[in-house]
């Protein structure tokens, strides 16, 4: 099992209610997509038209705070050419900031941190439509689905850390969050044979030239070197702070790679556990504290991994490791080998 720096507990259910999981000044919402249709349009929610959305050729200036549609637009193009925003969700932030100017020193533009029309014209190159159809099947709905306790010893009990629900796991597939899937789609319930509209985040050609990886520590950014020190990918990610464990400049490497990973809470890694917490090996699942892919470092006990809470990434601070989205986490797998550098930067 893996001994790892996770996030404290209440940092590591994104779908339980916001006032049990009000932590640290995060509120993590747990709003269900299979709301009735009517409430959903009674909220302002309207679906796209799905038409427009792909074959509108705007380019608008985007900035930090924008939001809408062609901010989608551009997050859905930066995840096709490994420039992860994290989750896609039509709002410009700190994630989309950061990864756009990694996208565009990558393509020698100039960097900007907003998407620029010299920008546009550059992402397009990829022709494929934004968003597509998936046909929801009988396996997407049969689960199995549960709540993810709070507490360490409790999800010591589950077999599996499976997702929560079937709105869960999509948003996964599909590298968006509940909450814009649900926008997408204008509510309802997620049934086996219904068409849901979704992000095609069907990616580019993997890079072939990938080397290395860079951590930039106050940008909060997983890059994926060349073997000219050239970003040919990016990640938002979430690092330790400075009091808990924080992150250690300096050259490190990947060790080893484990998919589907276990994870033994050890207490007495953690800095700020509860006095009382006991050590428990916790199940595989998504949402598992280490998430779907595992890639261990040289430094004991620490590793670049996923999380069950893909709206924290970027954000958040953990106490110690460096966390990713599944989705992101599982695509830097096949880039990083064992052996693969990693140089952590201020």
């Amino acid at each position: 099992m893996l001994h790892t720096m996770p996030s404290s507990p209440g940092h590591l259910s994104r779908r339980l209610l916001v006032s049990t999981l009000f932590l640290a000044g995060l509120g993590i919402g747990g709003g269900a997509l299979s709301a009735q249709p009517g409430k959903a349009r009674a909220a302002g929610v309207q679906p796209p038209d799905m038409e427009a959305f792909n074959n509108s050729n705007d380019s608008p200036l985007l900035r930090s705070g924008s939001q809408g549609a062609a901010v989608a637009r551009a997050q859905i193009l930066l995840d096709r050419a490994w420039f992860s925003c994290g989750e896609i969700d039509g709002r410009f932030a700190a994630n989309m900031q950061r990864m756009v100017k990694a996208y565009q020193a990558s393509h020698d533009l100039k960097v900007t941190g907003t998407v620029t029309a010299e920008t546009w014209k550059s992402l397009r190159t990829d022709g494929a439509p934004l968003l597509t159809t998936y046909a929801v099947t009988e396996k997407d709905v049969a689960g199995p689905f549960e709540k993810t306790p709070v507490a360490m010893d409790e999800r010591a009990r589950l077999k599996a850390l499976v997702y929560e629900s079937v709105e869960e796991a999509l948003a996964e597939k599909f590298h968006t969050s509940m909450g814009y899937l649900k926008q997408l789609n204008g509510g309802g319930r997620i049934e086996a044979g219904k068409n849901l509209v979704v992000p095609n985040v069907v990616a580019s050609a993997t890079p072939v030239r990938a080397a290395s990886i860079q951590i930039d520590k106050s940008e909060r950014v997983l890059y994926v070197l060349d073997i000219d020190q050239r970003p040919v990918a990016g990640f938002p990610i979430s690092i330790g702070n400075e009091k808990n464990d924080p992150l250690p400049l300096g050259m490190m490497a990947i060790k080893n790679e484990v998919k589907n990973p276990g994870f033994t809470y050890n207490p007495t890694l953690l800095k700020n556990a509860p006095k009382d917490a006991q050590k428990a090996d916790i199940a595989p699942g998504p949402n598992n504290p280490v998430g779907s892919i595992w890639l261990g470092l040289t430094k004991p006990h620490w590793g670049i991994h996923g999380t069950p809470n893909p709206s924290n990434v970027g954000h958040s601070e953990t106490n110690g490791c460096i966390h990713m989205t599944n989705w992101d986490t599982e695509r830097l797998a096949t880039l990083a080998k064992a052996g693969f550098k990693v140089n952590v930067k201020a």
